[in-house]
């Protein structure tokens, strides 16, 4: 059987015993010695050996596979995050050092049962969009070698491309976690500033770094993410996650903001502008209703980036280094690192002056939206071109990047088909901080319907997969009378900032009254037996702050109540129910299948 690493396939081979974590192991050394010798992608600085992935591999044999939520997973560090034993380099020879302990997050994702498979390439200091900055050779594209593999986290994105490994960490600055995946047609996760310790990460701008996720499926993404994040005393930057807020990426309807028309760049590529409408169309078939916005505050925000006084901040990060061996970096990365000394502490000031105004600005647009599509990378340039004009061109790549973290955005990159020379295409889902979750799961949803293939295995794309639980701070309640959309009792909903999830119907045992009084004329819902004559009723999930929910549920009249509801899928929700006095002497109603149904036919009899 072929090795499939797609993280839940890999799942199901362990818990049936079809598969152990050292055999696994043994597979993958012998995949990555043929990758190799089949004409090297330039993936890797440090490769574990087969012994260094068994010291990992074989403690598991004594461990449940259900009891580690990343039992067996192999996965692949970017060098500049720490891995006990194994020389951290940030891609600069002269810069290594070796850790005595690992990053924090490589602790939690080893912990969880996670087996790290090797250091890998990067543009030098995590400085660049092209994975083409690195001593240890250009890292190539997994689909064509001739093309850049995105960066900095190059090496990351290809690994996991290549079926080499079930997922990856990178990091993300200024689109690092994100051009790659585009490029390599993965889900790539960028997460909310702080969530994932920068403990054992060599920083490139530490107000901005975070490590991010890469993933064959959203799912798989989530998986990781759900185990990696956390608050790390150790780390000042860290910060505890926040419930999401309302899960637009899982609800029947949604808004999405579409930058104007004017201001999307493709640099020249005729295949961008509509491959990125059919994706706005994707994301409109799935609910979504597009609003432009103007992204002017973001595109001048992103600017700054690379015009201000975070070019020090690069420096700062490695100024030692920089200033006894200068002549160690890589020529493009001394070249930027060294315009640090442009700027001021006056010129600092006035950047973060204008980016308080930017934010300002850029927060007023979401009043409108609950997240936002941009392609990933406008182009997609070769090797060859980046060498020639490696500023210019990199800075193309981060036109749809740069701003993100000076934002304090989430976002995810997740695939959205390939140009006619076969390269994949990816757009970028973004919405603010802590909305990680939501983004995840529109992303899944988006990439189930695209019939695409994982990364560059050619392997098919497995149907969705439940995601891990994300506190959201939220309460979803089913209704099925008078607080259904348009009718009397709605605004009771509405204005404790509930939005709509979705329609749903109840599960096939439950009788629906036409209870008397009024107005307005209320339903009760009593559920009965198997054999009492019960049926689905129509009804529509909503979802509220949980801080609300105290003062709706206060506000529901005797009979009426909320309790547990069953729908059509065997799940549970809290909605309305109906004390079983009640239905004695009220009208059945359970044949017209809902509330409106019988409103309906009432109304026309009038």
């Amino acid at each position: 059987m072929s090795l499939n690493l797609e993280m839940n396939a890999l799942r199901q081979r362990y818990l049936e015993r079809s598969l152990s974590p050292p055999e696994m192991v043994a597979q993958l050394d012998a995949m990555l010695a043929a990758e190799e010798a089949g004409g090297s992608h330039n993936i890797w600085i440090r490769r574990l050996t087969l012994a260094e992935m068994q010291a990992y591999a074989q403690p598991l044999q004594a461990r449940d596979p259900a009891s580690l939520p990343l039992y067996g997973i192999p996965f692949v560090i970017k060098d500049n995050i720490d891995l006990a034993g194994v020389p951290t380099t940030a891609a600069c020879p002269a810069f290594a050092y070796t850790p005595e302990q690992h990053a924090t997050v490589v602790a939690r994702l080893i912990d969880a049962g996670a087996i790290p498979v090797g250091k890998a390439n990067l543009d030098q200091f995590a400085t660049g969009l092209v994975g083409v900055r690195s001593p240890y050779g250009a890292c190539r594209n997994s689909f064509d070698a001739a093309y850049v593999s995105g960066g900095s986290s190059s090496g990351s994105a290809v690994s996991v491309a290549l079926g080499l490994a079930s997922f990856s960490l990178g990091t993300d600055t200024a689109g690092s976690g994100r051009v790659p995946a585009a490029f390599n047609n993965l889900v790539g996760v960028k997460p909310t500033l702080g969530t994932l310790s920068g403990s054992g990460l060599v920083p490139a701008c530490r107000t901005l770094d975070t490590i991010s996720i890469f993933a064959l499926t959203a799912d798989n993404a989530a998986q990781v993410l759900a185990v990696a994040q956390g608050h790390d005393a150790a780390d000042p930057y860290s910060r505890a996650p926040q419930p999401h807020g309302f899960d637009f990426g899982s609800a029947a309807a949604f808004r999405f903001g579409v930058p104007r028309a004017d201001q999307l760049a493709f640099f020249g590529n005729e295949e961008g502008l509509p491959l990125f409408r059919a994706a706005v169309a994707r994301l409109e078939a799935l609910g979504g209703a597009a609003v432009e916005f103007d992204f002017a505050p973001f595109l001048e925000t992103a600017r700054l980036l690379y015009e201000g006084p975070w070019v020090a901040e690069r420096y700062q990060a490695i100024r030692g280094f920089f200033d006894a061996h200068a002549d160690a970096l890589h020529p493009v990365t001394r070249e930027i690192t060294g315009n640090a000394a442009r700027y001021s502490a006056a010129d600092a000031f006035a950047a973060l002056y204008r980016l308080k105004a930017l934010q300002g600005t850029a927060t007023a647009a979401w009043r409108d939206m609950d997240c936002f599509v941009t392609p990933t990378a406008g182009t997609h340039y070769r090797i060859d071109e980046v060498e020639a004009d490696p500023i210019r061109l990199n800075s193309n790549l981060g036109y749809y990047t740069n701003f993100m973290n000076l934002l304090d955005l989430s976002a995810v990159a997740v695939p959205a088909g390939f140009h006619g020379n076969g390269l994949p295409f990816g757009i970028t889902l973004v919405a603010p901080a802590f909305q990680d979750a939501p983004l995840l799961r529109l992303a899944a949803r988006f990439h189930a319907g695209e019939g695409l293939t994982m990364g560059a295995t050619g392997q098919p794309l497995p149907p969705a997969a439940a995601m891990p639980a994300f506190p959201s701070g939220q309460v979803r309640v089913a209704v099925c009378g008078a607080h259904l959309s348009g009718l009397p009792l709605n605004w009771q909903l509405t204005q404790r900032g509930a939005r709509l999830v979705g329609e749903v119907g109840s599960a096939p045992d439950y009788k629906l009254y036409a209870l008397p009084g009024g107005p307005p004329q209320r339903p009760g819902m009593v559920r009965v037996c198997p054999d009492a004559g019960g049926a689905a009723i129509a009804m529509e999930v909503w979802e509220m702050p949980a801080t609300a929910f105290g003062s709706f549920v206060a506000g529901i009249p005797a009979p009426l109540g909320i309790g547990s509801v069953r729908l059509a899928d065997g799940s549970s929700v809290q909605g309305f129910v109906c004390e079983a006095y009640a239905a004695e002497g009220a009208q059945d109603i359970t044949g017209f299948g809902g509330w409106r149904s019988y409103l309906a036919a009432t109304q026309s009899e009038r």
